[in-house]
């Protein structure tokens, strides 16, 4: 059984669990406002809220419905743009009509959403957050230069917004309904057991798997690993940092240990999807769902990670570079959970990069990518962990690159030879996003953008012509 808080009604369903927010949404509660676009995350006309009480403060956050399990809505709140309505417009849908933001209005109602959960941010509000906010919607009429206006105007309205009493501040503000403050306890009313499984099959976010198999999944109960908590947590244990299958892209983002390891990290998971996909995939996901081409898959390949792999009560720990035997070929039985992604944190010594390359810059699947992380004592490379993706048929960790570079000094000419030996590790193949000689010529460039952004005194674009 399902119990959540939809707009301001308790919900209490026996729907699958895999089932979709969407359908149940629409279909189950008449709430057209929630958009039938493309169902692959893309369009972002099915955008609705789901906030949820994280140390006993409510936390929103986007999500595409269209992706979303149902049963990932046990004991929050979600909100459609049905829920965000009152007697009047509230600030957002006012700006949005003022500066003509809306033409055949099938996209309006998710950007307000998305707009509105900017809006719900406990953090001090600029003009790029309201922007970023909005990378998951597409709009087909505007332009979006009215869209960005009404961001604009939005982002001046909440100067004066009191951080330590948001909810409070919107509600006086007319931005949300002023039933948003009963829903803390309305959550912690919801019985608090989790789903129960009904045939073993597990999903992480789904954000992948509903565009694969959508006919396959909504009609079963599911096991959801954002719904375990022992599979949602940001650690460091004796300099080791583990991260739980079912922690989610933002979460990364929004760790105080990632940011602090990782002085580029915003920027880097910029390039992974957008914000309501990022809100829902899990690290888990992505790792067992095998693309070629999977953005984390490629980022933990180069630090180096391990992963553990959970039957009942017996473990067993890999490196993550050994999990992928071929094209969705995994180191796995299908009774093991990856429970647990390990590795070991950068040093004040190691330099870390991520590089992506793809026909949009955001939202769109990588033509290629590739990671590294050196550690550089007097100018020597003491460690080397380099990875790629969208060259084989499986992320690849290229070892015989990283065991060139060992013990090698930092230069150009090294560069040069660790490419070339980089080039022989590859196999990519022609397809939709680029031709074989393209995507290694992709690869080559990016790979000397690592050098270029990590040490810049040291290499330029003139050291590799």
């Amino acid at each position: 059984m399902i119990e959540f808080i939809l707009n301001n009604k308790p919900i209490k369903t026996d729907q699958p669990t895999g089932s979709l927010l969407l359908d149940f949404v629409r279909y189950e509660q008449s709430l057209m406002g929630t958009k039938i676009g493309c169902r692959e995350g893309d369009c972002g006309a099915c955008t609705v809220l789901m906030g949820e009480l994280i140390d006993g403060q409510m936390n929103y956050r986007q999500v595409t419905s269209c992706l979303t399990p149902l049963g990932n809505a046990q004991r929050k709140h979600v909100v459609t743009i049905e829920g965000l309505n009152m007697k009047s417009l509230s600030p957002v849908q006012q700006f949005m009509v003022d500066e003509s933001g809306s033409q055949c209005g099938f996209c309006t109602t998710g950007f307000v959403v998305s707009l509105t959960q900017f809006c719900l941010a406990n953090s001090i509000p600029s003009y790029n957050d309201a922007i970023a906010s909005i990378d998951g919607n597409i709009c087909r009429c505007t332009g979006y230069k009215p869209i960005e206006r009404a961001a604009k105007h939005i982002t001046e309205s909440l100067s004066d917004k009191d951080h330590n009493e948001t909810l409070n501040w919107l509600i006086a503000q007319q931005f949300i309904p002023s039933y948003f403050n009963q829903i803390q306890d309305k959550l912690d009313a919801l019985p608090k057991g989790d789903n129960d499984s009904q045939n073993g099959t597990v999903v992480g976010g789904g954000t992948d798997l509903y565009v694969q198999k959508h006919d396959q999944l909504i009609d079963q109960n599911v096991d959801l690993i954002t719904n375990m908590p022992n599979l949602n947590f940001i650690k460091i244990d004796n300099g080791i940092c583990k991260v739980g299958a079912g922690t989610t892209a933002t979460d990364l983002m929004e760790s105080d240990i990632f940011i602090s390891a990782f002085p580029r990290l915003k920027a880097h998971l910029k390039l992974v999807a957008s914000s309501p996909i990022r809100n829902t995939a899990t690290l888990g996901g992505n790792f067992v769902n095998a693309s070629p081409v999977g953005d984390f898959t490629v980022f933990f390949l180069a630090l180096n990670a391990k992963i553990k792999l959970t039957k009942n009560s017996d473990s067993r720990s890999i490196y993550l570079n050994d999990f992928y035997k071929g094209y969705k070929d995994l180191d796995k039985s299908s009774d093991e959970i990856l429970s647990t992604i390990s590795f070991k944190l950068p040093t004040q010594d190691s330099h870390y990069n991520f590089e992506k390359v793809s026909k949009r810059i955001y939202l769109d699947i990588a033509s290629v990518n590739t990671a590294i992380q050196l550690t550089v004592s007097k100018n020597k490379i003491t460690e080397s962990h380099i990875s790629a993706g969208g060259v084989g048929p499986i992320p690849i960790y290229l070892r015989k690159t990283c065991d060139f570079l060992l013990n090698k000094a930092l230069l150009p000419e090294t560069v040069q030879s660790a490419h070339k030996i980089l080039q022989s590790e590859i196999i990519p193949i022609s397809d939709v996003r680029g031709s074989a000689d393209y995507k290694r010529l992709l690869l080559r460039q990016l790979f000397y953008a690592h050098f270029i952004t990590l040490f810049p005194d040291q290499f330029s674009l003139d050291s590799f012509k």
